[in-house]
């Protein structure tokens, strides 16, 4: 009976009803000022990405160009853009092998660039980079000479590993191979810088090419020019030599 009358009392205390409403007052404002705060750090005016540094050795990336893709893709505040979008929008780029994208207090956006580096063409529309990866990077006129490889598709990787191969053994003769054709097959064929084609077939093709770079100081000391050299057989080759035109 007492605890009944005791909030009775309570209830009609002018002081417990001051309390109740200075506590809802004080919650609804701290309701409000969350919200208002959240607007404010979504505010691209007040809190924008006011810089973006851009990092990483690059020849062939533009720089305007990433800060184009990445506010395009993330337009909002600092605190709004997303870290992991913006680095998909930068890895999408042709020339962008990998990536890193970070934030810093309070209006700076850090990229990290791993630029691709070509060693390639491929199939005449397409670069390779060093790992055998197809990416489609647009070379200038200036920019330095690359082989020609050629393949079925899925072949990159086994038709530039192939190029290194031989090419290691050509160097030694001073000799550069300027296109490299993997038929469907899988036979070889390449052309050298000098405007020789060998014609190495499907086996053994190191065994052949070195058989070619011992041979090939005699070739050189011939009067006649070497148009092309097939060399799929077991033990020889077979040589054949350009038509002189008449003076």
């Amino acid at each position: 009976m007492s605890d009944m009358i005791t909030t009775k009392q309570r209830l009609l205390n002018p002081k417990f009803w001051l309390g109740v409403s200075f506590f809802v007052v004080v919650s609804l404002l701290a309701i409000w000022a969350v919200q208002q705060l959240n607007l404010w750090l979504k505010d691209e005016q007040r809190l924008p990405v006011q810089e973006i540094v851009i990092a990483g050795e690059r020849q062939f990336i533009n720089d305007q160009q990433v800060e184009a893709v990445i506010r395009q893709a993330q337009p909002g505040s600092f605190f709004e853009l997303d870290v992991n979008k913006a680095l998909e929008a930068v890895e999408a780029m042709p020339w962008v092998h990998k990536a890193s994208v970070r934030k810093e207090w309070p209006s700076t956006l850090k990229v990290f660039l791993v630029e691709q580096v070509p060693v390639a063409h491929w199939n005449s529309d397409s670069l390779l980079n060093q790992q055998g990866s197809l990416f489609n990077g647009q070379l200038s006129a200036d920019a330095k000479a690359l082989p020609q490889l050629f393949g079925p598709g899925g072949s990159e990787q086994t038709a530039l590993q192939g190029y290194r191969a031989m090419q290691q053994l050509l160097a030694n003769s001073n000799l550069q191979i300027e296109e490299l054709e993997l038929s469907e097959r899988f036979a070889w064929q390449i052309k050298l810088n000098n405007g020789i084609r060998l014609n190495i077939g499907r086996e053994e093709f190191i065994d052949r090419v070195q058989r070619f770079v011992d041979v090939y100081p005699l070739l050189a000391k011939n009067s006649k020019t070497v148009d092309y050299v097939d060399l799929r057989y077991d033990t020889g080759l077979a040589v054949g030599w350009k038509q002189q035109s008449e003076s």
